[in-house]
Formats: structure tokens, C-alpha cells, sequence
């Protein structure tokens, strides 16, 4: 099953170090893929990281490096656009507000929490779903991947 970071959190939210790149490489170092929020400036060609604004600059190269550990989460159109650009890099990113399900750029089902779930979902944050009481419990689910805070709990 493939371990998602939530913003590079791995033992509980860190609202202070969340998408801060140093912290994400150290969540794949650890061996876990990062769901990162990117925003894209079109009048500079900036990537940013940051969940409610931009804070964090990083470049194409750094992406590329990582882009098959990276679950990019498009904060905006412009953003979702600049990725469509370059669907044959391989960049697995998606944009999604309250959705129950989002398709992914490689076709996973980005699945907000409590939300049913097959085989090929991504199931989101599961720690705010109040029916599950034990994290290690998920290591049975039958879904692709989990994005959790919490990911060092089910390794």
C-alpha cells in the first residue's frame, strides 16, 4: 500500500514545517511518497508550497527530481493548467475543494475522508473519520494508498 505524507507530516500535523521542502524530502527519505499544495505564478514562473498562500519557493528541478513521490495538490486553475502542460513528465497532481472524489492526473481516486473507496482510491486523512478508532487498523483496507498525518503509524 503506498504511505502519503500529508504535507510531508508523518507523526501528526506540524502546521509550522507543513510543505517547507526540507521537511518534505525528509518525509521521502523516510520511504513515504508527500502530498504537497502547489501555486503556480504565471507572471514571475514561480512555483510556490503553502496551503493557504504561497511560502515556500521551489523550482521545476526540484519537482522533477522527486516527481514520482510527489502527489501535487493544484491550489488554483493556474496551477491545474501549467501541470496539463507537461502531462508526460509524470507528475501525478489533481485539484480538489470539498469533493468527494477527485480523479488524479494517473487516474487514482483522490478520496476525502469517510468517503467509500475502491481499489485504485487514495483514502484521505483517515484519522478524521470518526468510524475508524485505530489507525493500524488501515493496514487491511483494500485501496491504493492512504494521506495521512500519521503515515509512520502504518508503516
Amino acid at each position: 500500500m503506498k504511505l502519503i505524507a500529508h504535507r510531508g507530516n508523518t507523526h501528526g500535523p506540524d502546521e509550522g514545517k507543513e510543505n517547507n521542502p526540507d521537511y518534505i524530502d525528509k518525509s521521502l527519505s523516510e520511504g513515504y511518497d508527500a502530498e504537497i499544495d502547489v501555486r503556480y505564478d504565471s507572471l514571475t514562473t514561480v512555483f510556490w508550497l503553502g496551503h493557504d498562500e504561497p511560502q515556500y519557493k521551489v523550482s521545476w528541478k526540484w519537482m522533477a527530481n522527486r516527481s514520482e513521490l510527489l502527489w501535487i495538490h493544484c491550489k488554483d486553475i493556474t496551477t491545474l493548467h501549467e501541470f496539463t502542460k507537461y502531462e508526460h513528465a509524470g507528475y501525478q497532481y489533481f485539484w480538489h475543494d470539498q469533493d468527494d472524489h477527485t480523479l488524479t492526473s494517473n487516474k487514482y481516486i483522490w478520496t476525502f475522508p469517510g468517503k467509500p473507496y475502491t481499489p485504485r482510491s487514495i483514502m484521505v486523512l483517515p484519522e478524521w473519520n470518526t468510524k475508524i478508532s485505530n489507525l493500524y487498523d488501515l493496514k487491511a483496507v483494500n485501496c491504493y494508498g492512504i494521506c495521512s498525518d500519521y503515515v509512520a503509524h502504518l508503516k
